[in-house]
């Protein structure tokens, strides 16, 4: 008589562990990956700064802004000197004359006064060697606006933010990511605190005016009950952190 063959059951329970272990292993390592990148986000936001802060420190005036530049710091290009007038801003809306995109500006200062890594030259438009990116390719960005948090024209409803410095992520941030930055630093909402979320693109795309096409594929709404839309898997988030 011929003996059928097979697993026992010791031998399937030895496989379902087997299996258990790799898996385990697998999220643990992607748990690792995602804390990894946070630690890097907070910690570059954390640098940037400590740069702007020790700038204004012993300049007695803000990077980008600051009119003295190619007199007081080494090896700057012609013609980068801010306005003066207390305010990071873009060329077009400066409140005195410039037409200095002194929030590009901003990285030259920085990097040649050795605030930061790196050696960037300012150009009316970002690109590698104006700008340092986030982890994911996006220009970061330093400027006084209010792209952030409610962020909006009036369409919704709320009140939109008020202009004031800070310092963009970039986007292309996944979500999961923007979370813990804002959890881990701040008070875990997109729209109050010190960490909020923004519309920024970088790399050239302009942010829509109104955050209510934009918002919910990132947070729960524009207003400041807003929550962070933690699990629908968006890879296109960012943040702001201001100063």
């Amino acid at each position: 008589m011929m003996r059928s063959k097979g697993f026992t059951l010791i031998e399937i329970a030895i496989v379902l562990v087997i299996i258990g272990l790799l898996l385990g292993g697998v999220l643990k390592g992607q748990e690792l990956i995602t804390s990894a990148r946070v630690r890097n986000m907070i910690s570059t936001q954390d640098g940037i700064k400590a740069a702007y802060f020790g700038f204004l420190d012993r300049f007695r005036a803000l990077p980008g802004d600051y009119t003295q530049a190619t007199t007081n710091i080494t090896g700057m290009s012609a013609n980068s000197n801010g306005n003066g007038n207390g305010r990071i801003e873009t060329g077009a809306t400066p409140v005195a004359s410039s037409v200095v995109e002194e929030h590009i500006l901003v990285w030259e200062h920085l990097s040649k006064a050795g605030f930061i890594n790196g050696t960037y030259t300012y150009a009316a438009t970002a690109s590698a060697t104006t700008s340092p990116t986030n982890p994911y390719g996006v220009y970061m960005q330093v400027i006084y606006d209010g792209v952030y948090g409610t962020n909006n024209t009036g369409a919704d409803g709320s009140t939109a933010s008020p202009q004031r410095h800070n310092i963009k992520t970039g986007a292309q941030v996944p979500v999961e990511i923007i979370v813990e930055v804002d959890r881990k630093i701040d008070d875990g909402a997109p729209n109050t605190g010190g960490f909020q979320f923004s519309v920024y693109q970088g790399n050239g795309a302009a942010a829509p005016t109104d955050d209510s096409a934009t918002a919910p594929s990132c947070t729960s709404a524009a207003g400041s009950a807003a929550t962070w839309n933690a699990t629908n898997g968006s890879t296109n988030c960012g943040g702001a952190s201001l100063l």
